[in-house]
Order: C-alpha cells, then sequence, then structure tokens
C-alpha cells in the first residue's frame, strides 16, 4: 500500500522520501527533520503512530497534525485499539480523528464516527465494512472541515479513558475460566494477529473463527481434551465446539499449529488422512510454475522440493499475499484466500490443493455433509438433510427439525432442518454479501457461465440419484423424475449457462446525440438477492427453471423449497458447493412458508421474489412485496387449463394426448387440463376411448419401471382430492370411474373421470390440480361459444384445441386467454419457450422470452 502510495504521489510530482527512523536515541534526525520541512506541508494527515513522530515536525504545519485512530476515545488508546473493542465485547465502535499532540492518543477530537460492532465481529471484518472504508471519508470530511475554518478542537475526557497493551502472542493465550462470551471475544478479538492460542494435546494451537452459538451443547461430535477447559472440546461436522464455565458455547472454524500450518477444526482428527491426486501434463506444468514462484520467494532455500515447508524455509504474512497474487496470474479461474496457504504448507500439499481447486473437488473436502444414506433403487442415495447458508450445511436455529414422508408408503424418509426468522436472516445476509462484496460480483460473465455449466455436469453425474430422491420424497414415477425432473433441471441449467456472457443493453439514438455528441445506452444488470419459493409438484425442476436464470443474470439466491419436499433442493445445494459456487451464492432454507416465506416476502435486502403457488398465496405475497420495499414479484399461480376437442380432430392423438393432459405426473401438474370441452358429435367416443385408457393405467410404487401412475404428493393433497370428487358427485356431475383413495399404504388415489359436468358447478370451476378429468360438452360447430365458455375463468395459465382445420385452430388460439397454447398437442415444455399465465394465474415468465407461446404439432399429408 505504502508503495502504491507512493508510485501515485510521484506521477503528481509531489517529493516522496523513505526513511528508517525519525529520531536516533531519542533525538529528532536533523537531515530527516529537514527534508520533511522542506516539502512546505501546511498540514500533517497521519495513520496511527504518532509518538514515533518528533514534535518538530507534528508541530510544524500551519495547521498542525491530525491523525485516524480506530477507536471511539477516550476509550482504547494504543495501537491495539481494534483487538480491545473486540476483546471487551464493546457493542459500539467507531474511530477518532483527533489533533496530534506529545501524548499517546491524548489530543482533541476534531471528529468521531461510530458503528455497531456484530457479535462475529473480528478485526477483518470491522475493519473492512466501517472502519477503512468511512475512515477514509472521515478523513477528508476533517480536512475540508480544517480548510473552511470550521474543525473543532474537543478536549478528551479523562473519564472512561483507557490504555492497554499492545498484543502479542506471548500474551494472548486463552483463559478457560470465562463465559462462552468473554472466551469467544478473546479469540476474535485476536483474530487474525496476533492469535488467541492455548494448549492442545501438548502443543500450542492458534483459534480462528470464533461464533457463538445456542445450541452447542446437543451436537454431536468427537470429544477433544483441552487443559483447563471446564469441559472437553467437540470436534463436529462445523467445527470445534468450546465450553465456557457458564455451560454456554462457542464454535471454532479453523485452527493453526506451530510449524504455520493450519486445518478446518472439524477436520482436526483426520488431518494428514487425504490422498494425492495424480497430476495431468497441463497440472505438472502448473506445478512447474508455481516452483519457479516458491523459489523466488524463498531465497535462502537452494531447491524446492515436495517436503519444502512455505513458512519453516521463512515465509513471512507478506510472502503469503503475494504467493496468491502470483497464483491469480497464472491461473485467473483459481481463487485462493490467505488461509489456503496456511493450511497446505508444503510444496506437495500445496499443489495438492491447487490442483483439487482446479478441478473442483476442493469443496468436497472442504465441505462438511451429514448425509442420510439409504440403499433403494438398486443403489445407495446420500441425502444432505440441513439447511444451507453461506456454503456451509448448518442446523436451524435451537436445532429445530421436522420429518419429511415418503408418499409411497406415508412413513418417515428423515428429519430435516426446520428455518426460523434468523436463519432466514443469515441466508439474506450471506446471499447480500456475496453479490456485494464477493467474488460472485466481480466474476467474468463467462466464468460465471463456466461454473454453472460444470453444475449442470454434476447433476448429469447424479442424475439417477437426483431422480431416486425426487421420486421416494413426491412420488414421480421415476422414469418421468429421470427424463422430465431431472433431465429438464440439468438442460434449463446448461441453457442458461450459454446467456451469461449475452445479456446486452443497447444504444438509443437520442435528439442530442449531434453535434454534441452525446451518447446514451441501457445496461442491464443484476438486481441482487432474489428470493424463491418453489411447490412440490415438480421440486427440482421448479428450483432449476427459476434459480438458473437469477444465477446467470449475476444475482445470489435465497430459495425455500415446498416443506413437503425439500430433499432434492438440499442435494442441488451440495452439488452446488462441488462444483465451486461461492459462499453465500446459493442458499436453500426448508421450512413453512407462513414463516420462512413471509419473511421472504418482507425482507428489504430481498429485491425480488419469484413464487409458484396458489393464487391466494401469490396475492398475500405480492402484498408483502410491495408493503416491504416494492421489490420486484413473479408469480406462476394457480390454472383451470381449457382443452378443447372439436370432432374433426385425430382422434387416436386426441384421446392420448388428452390422457397425457389431466394425468400427468399424477395431476400434480400446473398446466394440467383443468376442463376438456368435446364437441357433443364426439363426445361418447371420446369418453368410452378415455375409459379404456385408464383401466390400463398401472397403479403402483414409482420406482417400479411399469408403474404409470404414483402416490400423490402428502396426506393433506389426498383427502383434498376425496373431498373434491366428493363434491362433484353431490352437485351432480357423473363419476365414470376414480374418485377414491386406493386401499393400499402410501397417498394413492384413482385416476377420475367426470362427465356431464355444468359450468356452474364448483368441480368446473376450481383446480384439482390431481388426476381428475372434467369433461364437458359443446354443441357442434359453437366455436365462440365454446371459447366463451373456456374463456370464463379466472385463471389463464395454459390451453389447449385439437382440430384438422387449421384456420379453426390458429382462430382459437389467438382467442384462448393463456400463458400458452397447444395445438394438437399438450404438456410440452422447453428450456428456449417462455412459461407463464395471464389473469390470476400470475405475471413474469420462467424460461424463454418471449410473451404468448403457442406450441403447433405440424402434420404434413402428402
Amino acid at each position: 500500500m505504502v508503495k502504491l502510495l507512493g508510485a501515485e504521489a510521484e506521477k503528481d510530482g509531489v517529493p516522496v522520501f523513505k526513511f528508517p527512523r525519525w529520531r536516533l536515541k531519542g533525538k529528532a534526525i536533523d537531515e530527516v527533520v529537514d527534508k520533511y520541512k522542506a516539502v512546505g506541508a501546511e498540514l500533517n494527515v497521519l495513520p496511527f503512530c504518532s509518538q514515533f513522530i518528533p514534535m518538530e515536525v507534528i508541530d510544524h504545519p500551519k495547521h498542525g497534525s491530525i491523525i485516524y485512530h480506530p477507536s471511539l476515545l477516550p476509550r482504547h488508546r494504543g495501537a491495539s485499539a481494534i483487538n480491545w473493542t473486540l476483546i471487551h465485547g464493546d457493542k459500539k465502535g467507531g474511530f477518532t480523528v483527533f489533533w496530534a499532540d506529545d501524548g499517546l492518543d491524548t489530543g482533541p477530537i476534531l471528529l468521531q464516527k461510530e458503528c455497531v460492532v456484530e457479535p462475529d465481529d473480528t478485526v477483518n471484518t470491522i475493519y473492512k465494512r466501517f472502519l477503512f472504508p468511512e475512515g477514509v471519508k472521515g478523513m477528508v470530511e476533517a480536512v475540508k472541515l480544517i480548510a473552511e475554518g470550521k474543525a473543532p478542537k474537543i478536549k478528551q475526557p479523562e473519564e472512561g479513558a483507557t490504555y492497554e497493551c499492545i498484543q502479542k502472542k506471548d500474551n494472548s493465550k486463552i483463559d478457560w475460566n470465562q463465559p462462552a462470551e468473554a472466551i469467544h471475544n478473546w479469540i476474535r478479538g485476536n483474530d487474525k494477529v496476533p492469535g488467541a492460542w492455548a494448549e492442545v494435546d501438548g502443543k500450542n494451537v492458534t483459534f480462528y473463527g470464533s461464533t457463538l452459538v445456542d445450541n452447542g451443547s446437543t451436537a454431536n461430535g468427537q470429544p477433544l481434551e483441552i487443559p483447563g477447559a471446564s469441559r472437553p472440546g467437540l470436534v463436529t461436522k462445523n467445527g470445534l465446539v468450546l465450553f465456557g464455565n457458564d455451560g454456554k458455547t462457542l464454535l471454532v472454524k479453523n485452527l493453526q499449529f506451530e510449524d504455520g500450518k493450519m486445518i478446518a477444526a472439524a477436520q482436526y482428527f483426520k488431518a494428514g488422512s487425504s490422498s494425492a491426486v495424480e497430476l495431468t501434463e497441463e497440472e505438472k506444468s502448473f506445478a512447474e510454475q508455481m516452483r519457479a514462484v516458491w523459489t523466488s520467494i524463498l531465497t535462502n532455500v537452494e531447491k524446492i522440493d515436495d517436503s519444502t515447508d512455505f513458512f519453516k524455509s521463512g515465509a513471512a504474512s507478506m510472502d503469503v499475499v503475494r504467493l496468491v497474487e502470483e497464483v491469480k496470474l497464472r491461473a485467473s479461474q483459481l481463487q485462493l484466500q490467505n488461509e489456503d496457504v496456511y493450511m497446505a504448507t508444503t510444496f506437495q500439499e500445496f499443489i495438492q490443493m491447487c490442483v483439487r481447486k482446479l478441478r473442483g473437488e476442493d469443496a468436497e473436502e472442504e465441505l462438511v455433509v451429514d448425509y442420510v444414506e439409504m440403499n433403494v433403487n438398486n443403489m445407495t442415495i446420500r441425502m444432505p438433510h440441513q439447511l444451507f447458508i453461506n456454503g456451509e450445511f448448518v442446523d436451524a436455529e435451537g436445532g429445530k427439525n421436522y420429518k419429511t414422508i415418503n408418499p409411497t408408503t406415508g412413513q418417515a424418509i428423515c428429519e430435516v432442518s426446520l428455518a426460523q426468522i434468523s436463519d432466514v436472516e443469515k441466508a439474506v445476509a450471506a446471499a447480500k454479501e456475496a453479490f456485494e462484496e464477493g467474488e460472485w460480483g466481480k466474476m467474468n460473465h463467462r466464468d460465471r457461465g463456466r461454473l454453472i455449466y460444470k453444475l449442470a455436469d454434476l447433476m448429469e453425474q447424479h442424475q439417477e440419484e437426483l431422480a431416486t430422491i425426487e421420486s421416494i420424497d413426491s412420488g414421480a414415477v421415476y422414469t418421468l423424475a429421470l427424463k422430465t425432473h431431472v433431465g429438464m433441471s440439468i438442460q434449463t441449467f446448461r441453457y442458461f449457462a450459454g446467456w451469461c456472457d449475452k445479456i446486452q443493453g443497447c444504444t438509443i439514438p437520442i435528439n442530442q446525440a449531434r453535434p454534441n455528441r452525446n451518447l446514451t445506452f441501457t445496461k442491464k444488470e443484476p438486481i441482487g438477492v432474489c428470493a424463491i419459493v418453489i411447490p412440490w409438484n415438480y421440486p427440482l425442476m421448479m428450483l432449476a427453471w427459476k434459480t438458473a436464470a437469477c444465477l446467470a443474470a449475476g444475482n445470489t439466491v435465497v430459495l425455500k423449497p415446498a416443506q413437503v419436499t425439500p430433499l432434492t433442493a438440499v442435494k442441488f445445494a451440495e452439488l452446488a458447493a462441488r462444483a465451486g459456487f461461492p459462499k453465500g451464492v446459493i442458499n436453500i432454507l426448508p421450512g413453512s412458508g407462513s414463516l420462512v416465506g413471509q419473511r421472504l416476502s418482507d425482507h428489504p435486502d430481498v429485491r425480488k421474489l419469484g413464487f409458484t403457488g396458489s393464487t391466494e398465496i401469490g396475492k398475500q405475497i405480492m402484498k408483502s412485496c410491495a408493503v416491504s420495499n416494492v421489490k420486484k414479484v413473479s408469480l406462476e399461480l394457480g390454472g383451470k387449463s381449457p382443452l378443447i376437442i372439436f370432432s374433426d380432430c385425430d382422434l387416436d392423438k386426441a384421446v392420448r394426448m388428452g390422457m397425457s393432459s389431466v394425468f400427468f405426473n399424477k395431476g400434480e401438474n400446473c398446466i394440467a387440463a383443468g376442463r376438456l370441452f368435446v364437441e357433443e358429435s364426439l363426445h361418447d367416443t371420446f369418453v368410452q376411448r378415455v375409459i379404456e385408457e385408464v383401466k390400463k393405467m398401472k397403479i403402483g410404487d414409482p420406482l417400479d419401471r411399469s408403474t404409470d401412475h404414483g402416490p400423490q404428493n402428502h396426506k393433506a393433497h389426498l383427502d383434498k382430492l376425496v373431498e373434491y370428487c366428493e363434491r362433484g358427485v353431490k352437485e351432480g356431475a357423473t363419476l365414470i370411474c376414480g374418485g377414491k383413495q386406493v386401499n393400499r399404504p402410501g397417498f394413492f388415489f384413482e385416476p377420475t373421470v367426470f362427465t356431464d359436468v355444468q359450468d356452474h358447478m364448483y368441480i368446473a370451476i376450481e383446480e384439482s390440480f390431481g388426476p381428475v378429468m372434467i369433461i364437458s360438452k359443446f354443441k357442434n360447430g359453437d366455436v365462440d361459444g365454446v371459447l366463451q365458455r373456456a374463456n370464463a375463468t379466472e385463471y389463464g395459465l395454459a390451453s389447449g384445441v385439437f382440430t384438422r382445420d387449421i384456420s379453426k385452430a390458429l382462430y382459437v388460439s389467438e382467442r384462448l386467454q393463456a400463458g400458452t397454447v397447444f395445438v394438437n398437442t399438450y404438456n410440452k415444455t422447453d428450456v428456449a419457450a417462455p412459461f407463464g399465465g395471464f389473469k390470476q394465474s400470475g405475471f413474469g415468465k420462467d424460461l424463454g422470452k418471449t410473451k404468448k407461446c403457442v406450441w403447433v404439432c405440424v402434420c404434413v399429408c402428402v
């Protein structure tokens, strides 16, 4: 930094001097003072350390000297002010600009700025968040006040004044006989320098990354004896849990040994157990480049071999910074942090770590996942079951869990963490930081696309596992889950990965362009944190449709899966981490809509919310989004999609597609044909053909490859379908088949067909969202009449028409009030085609770009 300032000053013609000292044996060096005075400074602006500068220099300028100090004076005078702000657990911190005098930080105050000290702040976080950026602004403000003659000189009070010693390694040992909060404050106050330490297994170990936790005492882990502690620590999947003498807990993320080696605390008992990876020729070339870099840094080492230790060979903290920057020059896609060097101190460990990161395998080692394993569908599936926040799987606040149920058996699959309001706050904060401060916001568009492509590749590698999880959690037939639920999800991420470097604005010709040479252009930019609330019918595919576009545009995501189908979402989070997505970009919160969904709708830091679900809830979300911060919102809501079948249609196709339009995915389908209008002359034949096909359907275990129809998603939905059909019968509709729960374990419902359904009936108006075909007849040739009936709904998600008459098909498709119109086909979707509704089916589009989508099955007759 000093070199950069000096270089810039020289460019501006400002004299630059560098002397090793101002004083010699307590007396100012005349030569140095004379050089300084020759500059003719009117004001000295000093960062810290005024006591090292002679008073001849301090008092020489016309306006004297001002100093920046990182505490609210008179509290925490001295060189370790930020450390002691944290060690004492101050709730308020800040900085002071004061007039220098001959004391130690005792001069009159010019201005002060304060900030809240967060419970888990470290020296680094509070400095980056407030002390540095606001400190620069504060110094500018102070200089302006002096130039304007308005700068105050407020005498420092002695009341409340404190002075603490400089924090060094020898006085930063942890005293375990304190409450957990005091231990936490001591560790974070010494993080990163000099580092709080204690004896563990006969060695001095330094502790980094402390946070207070509420439920550490209930964590599962391996005990670690720590001399002097009130009880042994616990090495858990999330880190090292430590106990204060009050029984409360804190969690430490990283540990560093005396030789400089740093490890994740969760890996304490596994350190050194990973096997070496074999390098490709390209990776070997990179390793040799790195060997040359190590040689240039470690000048006292004759030869760099695999066992050469970076720190034992004399490297210091500035050498770490240089090494990280040298790596960036040679592999821009490799985002190293300083801590990575401390965790891989030998040359071999360093190269292995770099290669794993380049391959995306490092996430697998660093990511701690508490799996639920099951042997099912001729494979072992491994399912995460916790929240995913800021790149880590974590328990919900208070350790709250719930059971997710297999609809095939009605039995629990596993317990899943149940997110609370505080978990939403953490997830949104992580997403905001990742967007505003993290590498995601600075990433090249094509690098972002490569990450999304990599994620799609990982999903493809795990597609059978994902489809199996989707099947047991949602009841989807496995073959459909593999092809559609998972297959289209993979296609969606690949499609939007290609959009990353093609999101463009435009130039606008304006009146003032000539002769004034003005240029106006538009620019499309990411909006920030996007909240996504998805339904239970296509858990992974709905996640993909909404998340892929958000990520491609550069946004960050907080996603709430449906409470009854969380498992593919948390598995997706694992794959995203393994693909190398930076922390905070993707966050997954299983939980209730009334709590998690509502808080996301209300949250002031969420800039857009995407929701798929009922119209009733969509209205509430829209209201909350408006009242909170007028956040953008896109809604895909209820539907009652009409399908019109004319007598001149291809009957075989109409029957086949009509069956698909209703019974696809057990009827749990947003665009399912909620009502079929069949021309009178074809009605009876069509119904008979449908009954024949329904009888052929095999109801059973969705993992059985021959099954056509699996269980409904959950018990409450099954009960709703039973009531729906009972109401249809009561109102006078004719129940041709089905209408009842299947007599077997699980949530199975018979494929159902109603005829003689009149327009005023409940089942003609309301969506069943299940395997219920609603058939009404219309008079022969009454095109406009049936159109009027088809459009007489508040919904407008999808619609369809079957006819061989192309003129009639175009006429009807133009007049059907729906976001998608199918002509001689149904249930077609593609990642490039837009998807969304009209009227109370919502607004905003998933997938492609245009407004209304018309699918036409073209038949050519020769």
